[in-house]
């Protein structure tokens, strides 16, 4: 069993940077796969990045692509979402998701709602036009 917590979020103006934080705890977070969704008012939550387990490949959206860039520390059991020229669209509840991958599936990044087994509360990104 882990917990996830994410923070970071908040209200900036277009063209700013927000770094989002998803600190784990409860076990080992270097067994895990991580991914960051979003979900505006009135939509389905979408994927934005994923880091595989063992941190060698990472997954991004198209539309996030060049401006979001997504990195784990292990040590502090924390991956991070460097969201840098942020737009409106941007606007949204951030969640990180977790699950175990079997070790063979190491390298892989999950892009799939339905793969990942925790999340957290989310947190709020409000881009300003």
């Amino acid at each position: 069993q882990v917990q996830l917590v994410e923070s970071g979020g908040g209200l900036v103006q277009a063209g700013g940077s927000l770094r989002l934080s998803c600190t784990a705890s409860g076990r080992t977070f270097s067994t895990y796969a991580v991914g960051w969704f979003r979900q505006a008012p009135e939509k389905e939550r979408q994927f934005v990045t994923g880091i595989a387990r063992s941190g060698d490949r990472t997954s991004y959206a198209d539309s996030v692509k060049g401006r979001f860039t997504i990195s784990r520390d292990n040590v502090k059991n924390t991956v991070f979402l460097q969201m840098n020229s942020l737009k409106p669209e941007d606007t949204a509840a951030y969640y990180c998701g977790a699950l175990t991958p079997l070790f063979m599936r190491r390298s892989y990044v999950y892009t799939e709602e339905s793969a990942y087994e925790y999340w957290g509360q989310g947190t709020q990104v409000t881009v300003s036009s």
